[in-house]
């Protein structure tokens, strides 16, 4: 693809979340996603592989789908109450078809099947992509349309999205799919307290997004596209691996890390809202999550590839990738906990 075309693909991508995120009306709202939509299909199917054109199909219904949903809300909504605000409150059959829209366009859990297949089959950077931008818009959504939409469905969806997300990354050996898992399991995190106080579910949502951009860099720069790969980490760069290290474990929620803020504020806000069940079962899900992502830091750290080079350092030229991009991300993803009161305040 020429850079000329990527770019004006890559500015109509941020177009159509922008669209989204600052509409107050439902038409303009589903222009942005359709556009946004419309802008990663060619992103996804840019390989020329039938896995690629596979993905970008399966990407290309579901969220066709998820669009038409919102499109039909918020038209049998119109009819009803003779209002297109996103804010004003929605009937019974519009709020249902929301959060089935809404939930399909992010991957909660059980509308998720989606999300692990499209990642698997599309590049590293598109993955990143997916993972990352493409879910701003419709928890946008879900932010501005949180007082009409049923707390209890969400938390419902939030507790299987964490158990489906734990439970599917077990048996994983691709790191794009692990990713995938780990983006399901987050986004449960995220949907249980969106109901309860949006100030968390914001603080929550930036926080992820920087910790799954410090370690899709790490692995974009690193080409591990498998476990195995992960392994010859440490003959690139030690200081990446320990990057990867500590971006993993902050992303399974470890103290003193960064990725430990969201668990521990949700935690507690739900604790006081008397969810202690749960809080409980999200809670050792999140065990299971961690899991496989200490699977990944033994095998980026503590393990040799077994191949029977004697050099301790890759032959290498000049890296394709910038590796500056890594530095802020990587940062943050690791030392700001201590920076929690402010990040209240």
């Amino acid at each position: 693809m020429s850079p000329t075309i990527y770019m004006i693909i890559l500015s109509s991508l941020a177009t159509g979340t922008i669209i989204t995120m600052t509409s107050h009306h439902w038409l303009m709202a589903w222009v942005g996603l359709e556009l946004n939509t419309l802008a990663i299909i060619p992103i996804i199917s840019t390989m020329h592989h039938p896995r690629s054109t596979e993905a970008a199909t399966k990407y290309f219904l579901t969220q066709a789908a998820a669009s038409a949903l919102i499109l039909f809300s918020s038209m049998t909504n119109a009819w009803n109450t003779g209002s297109w605000d996103i804010t004003q409150p929605l009937t019974s059959p519009s709020y249902i078809l929301l959060t089935m829209a809404l939930a399909m366009k992010l991957g909660l859990a059980p509308l998720h099947f989606w999300l692990p297949e499209v990642i698997q089959g599309s590049t590293m950077i598109t993955a990143f992509i997916i993972t990352t931008w493409q879910k701003i818009a419709p928890m946008s959504l879900i932010f501005l349309t949180m007082n009409n939409l049923s707390t209890s469905v969400f938390l419902l969806m939030g507790l299987l999205s964490s158990l489906v997300g734990g439970w599917g990354g077990l048996n994983q050996t691709q790191t794009r799919k692990i990713m995938a898992y780990s983006s399901i399991a987050h986004l449960g995190w995220m949907a249980t307290i969106s109901s309860i106080m949006t100030n968390i579910l914001i603080m929550n949502l930036l926080i992820y997004l920087i910790m799954t951009t410090s370690v899709f860099l790490s692995l974009i720069i690193s080409k591990s596209k498998t476990i195995q790969d992960t392994t010859s980490t440490w003959t690139l760069s030690p200081t990446l691996t320990i990057i990867m290290l500590l971006s993993l474990l902050s992303l399974g929620g470890l103290p003193p890390l960064t990725g430990f803020i969201p668990k521990w504020l949700i935690m507690e806000e739900l604790i006081l809202q008397n969810f202690n069940l749960l809080i409980s079962m999200m809670a050792a899900s999140s065990l299971l999550s961690l899991f496989f992502y200490l699977r990944l830091t033994y095998t980026t750290t503590l393990t040799l590839s077994p191949n029977t080079t004697q050099t301790k350092f890759k032959w290498r030229f000049y890296p394709n990738t910038r590796t500056m991009f890594i530095a802020a991300p990587a940062t943050i993803s690791i030392f700001l906990l201590p920076m929690t009161p402010l990040i209240l305040l």
